[in-house]
């Protein structure tokens, strides 16, 4: 798997390079900002990119913005955000901007570095993949009616899983179900959003984008 950084900590961008290639990954560019890495993949794009939300020059929103020009450019590229920040807004903004192969993790959860690679993996092969940290903080949040009060507890259960990545199969053998049962929970949680049937893979990521938009004003 070849991977590009843009990560405005040096420390951390190194340590990064480091480990990615000490598991097989192919680091092909480590660089401080978006628009470098943006200029540094234009001939010859990775696998997956990694990014830092906030970075030179306003130190803002750079991740965001990075990943928008970088889907329109290189649209089979994979995105993986790396951030501190744990808010469902810059999740909820990352999967409005990129509606596939895409990923939000907290910096402080990255600690399995067989994790790191399995979720690059995943978001390199066109999924989605939200840090549970956030899902939970929204869980924790649901006191006020909203949209998400129209799924029972199951179905809502099924939506964590697939909002942290994990497939029909990955979500059965964690809820110990039948792929069969999963998958009658995900056509209802569909159907519960107004989300038609035809279009799977994208509903997936309109309702994991639904479901960190229930989640009410940051705490």
């Amino acid at each position: 798997m070849r991977v590009a950084i843009a990560e405005d900590s040096g420390l951390f961008r190194s340590s990064l390079a480091l480990l990615l290639n000490s598991l097989g990954a192919e680091v092909t560019v480590a660089v401080p900002s978006g628009t470098e890495l943006i200029a540094a993949i234009a001939a010859s794009p990775p696998d997956v990119v990694i990014l830092d939300i906030r970075m030179p020059p306003s130190f803002t929103d750079e991740g965001i913005r990075t990943a928008h020009a970088l889907r329109g450019l290189h649209p089979d590229v994979g995105i993986l955000v790396l951030s501190t920040y744990a808010e469902s807004k810059y999740a909820s903004l990352l999967l409005e901007v990129v509606n596939a192969g895409v990923g939000y993790l907290l910096k402080d959860n990255v600690t399995d570095a067989g994790a790191l690679m399995e979720s690059l993996s995943r978001v390199a092969a066109g999924g989605t993949v939200v840090d549970p940290a956030i899902v939970t903080r929204l869980l924790e949040r649901r006191q006020q009616p909203t949209m998400m009060g129209i799924l029972n507890d199951r179905e809502l259960e099924v939506l964590r899983h697939m909002a942290e990545g994990r497939s029909n199969l990955g979500i059965a053998r964690e809820l110990f179900l039948s792929a069969r049962t999963v998958e009658t929970h995900v056509s209802s949680v569909f159907t519960k959003l107004g989300l038609t049937q035809s279009d799977t893979e994208n509903n997936r990521v309109r309702a994991v984008l639904a479901f960190l938009r229930s989640g009410g004003p940051e705490r």
